[in-house]
């Protein structure tokens, strides 16, 4: 499987090719991976032992060589790569402010690759054939779920080589954490790709209500994933936050950002539904517009 992801900076069409890649195939595409591989991978002692080995000093070897593969631009770091603790200490750093911009409107909270949909009652015809993507399930809340029906869903998939921390995409009021228990399971495009709705209903993630003045209510969902130490908030709820404002972190692995906006409030842009249509992610960075 080729993975393809427009550059919304240049406009060229990308491939990325996943760090473990072939153990990803194996686990989601091989059926024999599947059978003995899945049951113990999404375990949650897996990633929480996979993520204290990143914590440990010695795990500062693996740094430059991953710096190196994935060619990560450090230049944006705030610590040069010598400075850093532990690999779990790179991989959440900090950037300098002025890498990342905050923009006008309704913008990224994060590095990675997005899909947008106008009305989530379009998801069932991009991933799932026959079965619609259950948001009941994935907020464990009926009423909520009601609530957002025909929102807009957006959901930003972080890559290993990505920025880890996520921020907040307009002012407003954030409400406590809602944590819901799960699996680690891979939110790798190849799990996506295989069924869409098991990654998202049957995972490990946790949302807030960001109350804004004058564009509704956003619910702001991390999801977790095999080899993900944690899902970390650093914000204060219930106290005024301004767009930009760090939300959280996520430690060793690839995760993901899933978004609902009121769609009469938020206009997603035009050039990411049309990816989204023609069913490839748009890479975006933290503070980037990506609705008005």
């Amino acid at each position: 499987m080729q993975i393809k992801f427009i550059d919304r900076k240049s406009g060229e069409v990308q491939i990325e090719t996943p760090p473990g890649e072939g153990f990803l195939k194996l686990l989601y595409n091989n059926p024999f991976g599947k059978m003995a591989l899945l049951p113990l991978v999404k375990r949650k002692f897996l990633s929480a032992w996979y993520g204290r080995r990143m914590d440990k000093p010695s795990s500062t070897k693996k740094i430059k060589q991953f710096v190196s593969d994935l060619q990560i631009d450090m230049s944006e770091a705030q610590k040069s790569i010598d400075e850093f603790s532990s690999f779990n200490d790179f991989f959440y750093r900090k950037l300098k402010p002025s890498a990342r911009p905050i923009e006008n409107d309704f913008v990224s909270p994060g590095d990675g690759k997005l899909l947008a949909f106008e009305n989530i009652a379009d998801i069932h015809n991009f991933f799932v054939k026959g079965r619609k993507f259950t948001l009941t399930e994935f907020l464990n809340n009926e009423a909520l779920a009601k609530e957002y029906e025909n929102a807009s869903l957006l959901i930003l998939r972080l890559a290993p080589n990505d920025y880890h921390r996520y921020h907040f995409p307009y002012d407003g009021i954030p409400t406590e954490m809602s944590k819901i228990k799960g699996d680690y399971l891979s939110v790798s495009p190849y799990a996506l790709a295989s069924n869409f709705t098991k990654v998202f209903c049957e995972n490990k993630r946790e949302y807030c209500i960001l109350k804004t003045q004058n564009k509704g209510n956003v619910i702001l969902a991390p999801v977790g994933a095999t080899m993900v130490g944690g899902i970390i908030e650093t914000y204060n709820a219930e106290n005024e936050i301004k767009k930009g404002d760090e939300m959280g972190y996520f430690a060793f692995g690839g995760s993901t950002i899933v978004i609902l906006i009121d769609k009469e409030q938020i206009q997603i842009d035009q050039d990411i539904l049309e990816n989204t249509k023609n069913k490839i992610e748009t890479f975006v960075k933290m503070g980037e517009k990506i609705g008005r």
